[in-house]
């Protein structure tokens, strides 16, 4: 193995034998994949019933007994290597105490209970245990030891009766996950304490929510932010448009003054703000167009915003767009596609006004690069896309994005927290609006339905704005490119 000439606390060599447990574990399931095979070769007219989970299956194939019950969980391992993809692409391996260069081995480990006694009452349960191994953050954001990750109960038979109810501390997903979403792709997820009302019929849904979202607390009970109030309505109709999806929300997120130390280790939430968002959503239902599909979603922004001692009147907007198509009688299903996003900025820091674009609570991983180096704020990313599925279920996809601030008089945001600052970062009005671009090439093999292996690499091309800001102070070293690697293994039972 090649070392890389990182040197561990005790000075002795970094290796990485950790890189090679994901394989082992996807090996593991293709061999099991090859035994059930072979079976279903020797039988060839038997039909599989669908699947309720592996625990289920073996609990409900003893007893009818546990037909109102459903036992399981996940075990996730991912390794991730980074290279100048931490803080900020430059030649620091340090920077303000922030690790620039790490790798790291990731476990997840859920495990739920649920009963279902009659069709309009739900008892759910769901504890999740994650770590992280050699991780040089101290403490690492990924770690949160076993905790309790959703606790609620559902009451009401959409079947029978259009009004249901959903209390207690549960993930919400709407849309594709652009302002509220569960955000998956972290090694402890985000849930909240949420009342939701839904009203349910063949052609409309509309939730109303209340909620809280909680803060990761390791070695402690996790606790939601007392201080960070999000409420909404959101509704999805198939009708209005009869080959789309249409979607209405109208959210709001109202933060105290003792959000940014909401629990006893300094970790919080952002700043005290009111801000409400009025947005819409349209998608291409599949099959509808042919081969073609496409995404549209915008949502405005008004409130205001306390910065200091003064009180801002928020006003921001974003905009995505995006749209492609599959060849489905062609070999590997190959799709082509093309997308763009955009979120405002402030134009100006010394006025009584915010532009800056609130991401509420979005899942960023998927949309603005793999490498979660940005996020929907004081951007314009375009982006190509295309992929392949030269097998049967594995889908193989390459994306190259841009990115640009939307005005230089505003910082550039990372993923999430507070704008770049230090080091040159800040507001730069007369540098360049170009900050850099991002090839990401990742495969999705899913060799069983319970099971799956992932790998990606991302590379990020340093853009003027950041040669800019960098070599403004000489100290730093100037810039370089950055790297990441990933491998991950998921297994559901």
């Amino acid at each position: 193995e090649k070392d890389n000439g990182l040197t561990n606390p005790t000075g002795h060599n970094r290796r990485r034998p950790w890189l090679l447990l994901p394989l082992a574990v996807s090996l593991g399931g293709l061999t099991a994949h090859a035994a059930e095979s072979a079976a279903s070769a020797a039988n060839p007219k038997a039909t599989p019933k669908p699947s309720a989970g592996g625990i289920n299956d073996w609990l409900r194939g003893r007893s009818p007994e546990f037909a109102t019950w459903d036992v399981g969980g996940q075990f996730r391992l991912r390794y991730e290597d980074r290279e100048n993809a931490g803080a900020f692409p430059n030649r620091d391996f340090i920077r303000l105490g922030q690790i620039n260069s790490d790798d790291y081995l990731l476990s997840r480990e859920k495990l739920h209970l649920g009963w279902t006694p009659a069709t309009w009452v739900k008892l759910y349960a769901e504890v999740r245990n994650s770590t992280a191994d050699r991780d040089k953050r101290v403490p690492s954001p990924e770690t949160d030891k076993l905790d309790l990750h959703q606790a609620y109960v559902q009451a009401g038979d959409a079947k029978q009766f259009p009004l249901t109810l959903k209390v207690g501390r549960q993930e919400m997903l709407y849309g594709d996950e652009r302002f509220i979403g569960v955000g998956d792709w972290s090694n402890t997820g985000r849930v909240f304490d949420a009342a939701k009302l839904r009203y349910e019929t063949k052609d409309l849904w509309v939730d109303g929510f209340v909620s809280r979202v909680i803060l990761p607390d390791d070695n402690n009970l996790n606790l939601p932010n007392d201080y960070d109030f999000f409420s909404g309505l959101y509704a999805s109709s198939p009708t209005p448009v009869p080959w789309q999806e249409t979607q209405l929300f109208a959210l709001a997120r109202n933060v105290g003054t003792g959000s940014p130390d909401a629990i006893a280790t300094g970790q919080g939430g952002p700043g005290p703000r009111d801000i409400y968002t009025i947005g819409t959503r349209w998608k291409s239902l599949p099959g509808k167009l042919g081969g073609w599909d496409y995404t549209l979603e915008a949502a405005g922004q008004f409130g205001d915003v306390k910065s200091g001692t003064n009180r801002l009147e928020h006003q921001a907007f974003s905009a995505a767009a995006s749209g492609g198509h599959t060849w489905k009688d062609a070999w590997g299903s190959p799709r082509l596609g093309v997308g763009y996003d955009f979120a405002s900025g402030d134009s100006n820091p010394n006025d009584r006004q915010n532009g800056t674009f609130d991401l509420l609570f979005g899942t960023n991983h998927r949309f603005y690069g793999i490498m979660d180096l940005f996020g929907l704020r004081n951007t314009h990313s375009p982006r190509v896309s295309a992929s392949v599925k030269p097998v049967k279920n594995l889908t193989v996809t390459a994306d190259y994005l841009g990115f640009w601030l939307a005005d230089t008089h505003d910082f550039l945001y990372p993923e999430s927290g507070a704008g770049r600052s230090g080091n040159g970062y800040g507001r730069n009005p007369q540098f360049s609006a170009f900050a850099g671009s991002e090839l990401d090439l990742y495969a999705n093999y899913a060799f069983r339905p319970w099971a799956n292996f992932q790998a990606g690499y991302g590379h990020f091309f340093v853009g003027d704005y950041i040669r800019q800001s960098v070599d403004s102070k000489l100290a730093n070293g100037g810039t370089v490119d950055a790297d990441w690697l990933y491998f991950q293994t998921t297994l559901n039972f």
